[in-house]
């Protein structure tokens, strides 16, 4: 059976993003993608995607959904409390989970950073939410999206992608498998834990146009996120930067990558993101490690971030050791328990008796 999401409002800024679009900016042609590659993998493994399939991205409130043709298979990630409409009924949910709509069904995400009580008994999700994010993202089992250049994902600017390159709109119908009817919910048991340590960056490639004074303030201050924060890059601010003279404030265009710092004649921080242009002209101090990129490109407006130096060699060890991790959080997803019903996992993973000593752990 072929069963349809449709928007019934779409939010101040949902698009549909895959992974991106790779081996184009010889071409001129940015990544575009999610900001937040590990949420969406998370969100289709809910939905019972493959990890890299296309999925709603929204900012500052969620978008209202009805499922139409059939029931739909969703997977929420993100920290934004959801109200699920049945028969008139409206109900709150947590997000980090699935949901099955039903044909009249309606779903509205919230704010990001707002959760929801968590489903799970107490200690089963942790408490509190990543009040930083601003950004949430909504998988559709099977959903069906034409690609282009490789990709689904929209890049507005471009024009490029899902529902031809634009933003979600009311009215849009996002063609989906129909769900197994009795198909059991499924719970991320263990969301990622939120972090406010040091955003990690690799020094370069043109930090040799700020002098040692520059580059200490840059890793020694506090940045603040400013309201021109977009997919394409977010500006800082803080203490100016200054340019060593004999350089100067500009560079002869050269490539520019996700996660790229520069710093224009003003001094203060431009960070590029996934939208972001492939070439530039302005000395870049910087690049953000890729495993604490996401976290930078989904700060709320207003939130202060702190640079801290790492080798290169850190970096892709950061990077591997932020892969174990997603795949652990992917492995701990579980049936979500019922209310009043019994939940294995936790049974099973618990010492029921007291007293008693495990012999493989002393």
């Amino acid at each position: 059976m072929t069963a349809s999401v449709e928007i019934i409002a779409p939010a101040a800024f949902a698009t549909l993003q895959d992974l991106g679009r790779t081996g184009w900016r010889r071409f001129g042609v940015p990544r575009a993608g999610v900001l937040d590659p590990a949420a969406l993998r998370i969100a289709n493994a809910l939905a019972g995607n493959a990890e890299g399939a296309p999925a709603i991205e929204f900012f500052v409130a969620g978008p209202t959904l009805r499922a139409a043709g059939g029931p739909v298979r969703l997977g929420l990630a993100g920290d934004f409390p959801v109200v699920l409409t049945r028969g008139g009924e409206p109900a709150t949910l947590p997000s980090w989970r699935s949901v099955t709509l039903l044909p009249g069904d309606t779903l509205r995400a919230g704010q990001p950073g707002r959760p929801a009580t968590p489903p799970q008994p107490a200690g089963a999700q942790r408490a509190g939410a990543q009040a930083d994010s601003r950004v949430g993202y909504i998988a559709v089992q099977g959903i069906d999206v034409t690609p282009v250049l490789g990709s689904a994902s929209t890049d507005v600017r471009a024009a490029l992608g899902g529902t031809a390159g634009r933003a979600l709109a009311a009215g849009d119908r996002l063609p989906a498998a129909a769900a197994a009817r009795g198909l059991a919910e499924r719970v991320l048991r263990r969301p990622p834990a939120p972090e406010d340590s040091a955003i990690r960056v690799v020094l370069g490639p043109q930090d040799d146009h700020f002098d040692a004074a520059a580059i200490a303030v840059f890793l020694g201050s506090d940045w603040l996120v400013t309201r021109e924060a977009d997919r394409m890059g977010m500006r800082l601010e803080g203490p100016a930067l200054a340019h060593r003279s004999d350089k100067g404030a500009e560079i002869v265009s050269d490539a520019t990558v996700p996660g790229s710092i520069q710093v224009p004649g003003n001094g203060l921080p431009i960070v590029l993101l996934a939208d972001g242009q492939t070439v530039g002209g302005y000395p870049k101090i910087a690049t953000v490690a890729s495993a604490d990129l996401a976290r930078l490109a989904t700060a709320a407006v207003g939130a202060t971030l702190r640079f801290r130096a790492v080798a290169v060699d850190e970096a892709e060890r950061l990077a591997r050791e932020s892969e174990a991790r997603l795949r652990a959080l992917i492995g701990a997803i579980a049936p979500l328990a019922v209310d009043g019903g019994i939940d294995l996992d936790a049974i099973y993973g618990s010492n029921l008796v007291s007293g008693v000593i495990d012999a493989l752990t002393p």
